[in-house]
């Protein structure tokens, strides 16, 4: 072969180099045939996103209630929806902003009919002697406050789960308790409501994380399932497990009844619950939808984000899926102090088995920046409809 390059040695009509290229060329081809392939073959999107103008329409008000955060809602019946805030602007909007505005620390809200276009709500909150609103429940204790969770209608009455918090620095607050909430009267009007109240005991509020029960409450098969948030704060993060509870319908009263999800097992016993799955909110929701034939919880990724995302499993305990995307909120573009979360489903609201109506909140970290703009500090409104694939 004397002084020639190995590569452009004949063999048969073509060179090596000329068979290396239609090799690599080939390669290429079947590379993208297999990517091709691989794409026809995988799962669709998982879920349809579409936000609802008309339903952020009923809580776009600029007299009296003009914003909270917060959002659970209790289904009630003849298509009647109770809806529980947290902290709430009552005053006016004025050219986009609050004004003769206070902040109290609950309200509630009845809405009458499912559809927003022809929907009705009326808010309720307390006045004090002097006219100024306070909360519409409010702690014995004048120094403490309550923010509302979720709540159900039961055969007792309607239960309501509360946060009880007090002031403190550097955050200006922190929890202190939870509570359970009966009404025994739930049909009469709400400022007509007879109401007690029960310590939960099974919390622990301290500096490496709090541990409760509130977050949700989902009915199924004979039991209320109570969903709660057992938290981590490692290296200055806050790292968040879904923990659950039992109880059966007739006792929800009765926390004597509750049982704990443990390693499989229901007990009573409150140092063996079992974390379920983690990077979890203190708010969520968990909800069946029929047409999936699976349990899905809704939230706000790890508490505060952008991203709202879902959970799937076959039972009210799991075991659950990894986070699956559902939504990314705009809002959070408009400015570095803008901050999204309180993420949940609202079932009840859902017009099909395969969907629920979901809500958020935008807020700021600039307290002043909130009272400039109205549009932050409002439940807003997504339909999220599901593959069953």
């Amino acid at each position: 072969m004397g002084g020639e390059n190995p590569r452009e040695v004949k063999t048969g009509s073509y060179t090596m180099r000329e068979r290396f290229l239609r090799l690599r060329v080939g390669i290429r081809w079947i590379a993208l045939l297999l990517a091709l392939w691989l794409a026809a073959c995988a799962p669709q999107s998982l879920v349809t996103v579409s936000e609802l103008p008309a339903y952020n329409a009923l809580f776009e008000r600029e007299e009296g209630w003009t914003g909270a955060d917060g959002v659970y809602s209790v289904a009630f019946p003849e298509d009647i929806t109770l809806w529980l805030f947290g902290d709430t602007w009552v005053g006016k909007v004025r050219d986009g902003r609050h004004v003769e505005a206070t902040l109290i620390n609950n309200s509630i809200a009845l809405q009458q009919g499912n559809d927003p276009a022809t929907a009705t709500v009326q808010f309720y909150y307390r006045q004090a002697v002097d006219g100024r609103p306070e909360s519409f429940i409010r702690p014995s204790e004048g120094k403490k406050w309550f923010w509302m969770y979720d709540g159900v209608l039961a055969p007792g009455g309607l239960y309501l789960f509360l946060i009880e918090l007090e002031r403190a620095e550097p955050s200006g607050f922190r929890l202190i308790g939870t509570w359970l909430a009966q009404v025994a009267n739930p049909n009469d009007s709400p400022p007509d409501w007879h109401i007690r109240l029960k310590r939960i005991p099974w919390a622990r509020f301290s500096p490496s994380g709090d541990l409760f029960f509130g977050s949700a409450i989902l009915e199924d098969g004979g039991f209320y399932y109570i969903y709660g948030i057992d938290e981590d704060i490692r290296n200055g993060w806050h790292h968040k497990y879904m923990i659950l509870a039992r109880v059966p319908k007739d006792h929800l009263w009765d926390l004597d009844q509750w049982r704990f999800h443990a390693d499989g097992a229901w007990t009573s016993d409150t140092n063996s619950i079992s974390r379920l799955c983690g990077e979890m909110a203190n708010e969520y929701s968990v909800s069946f939808l029929p047409a999936l034939g699976q349990y899905v919880a809704v939230y706000t990724e790890a508490g505060i984000s952008d991203h709202i995302v879902a959970r799937k499993a076959p039972t009210p305990y799991g075991p659950w899926s990894s986070p699956i995307p559902l939504y990314t909120c705009p809002e959070a573009a408009w400015g570095p102090s803008v901050i999204c979360y309180a993420a949940k489903g609202h079932p009840s609201l859902s017009p099909m088995t395969d969907a629920l109506i979901v809500t958020y909140v935008a807020n700021s970290t600039d307290f002043w920046e909130m009272v400039a703009d109205a549009r932050l500090y409002r439940p807003r409104f997504l339909k999220v409809q599901f593959s069953p694939r």
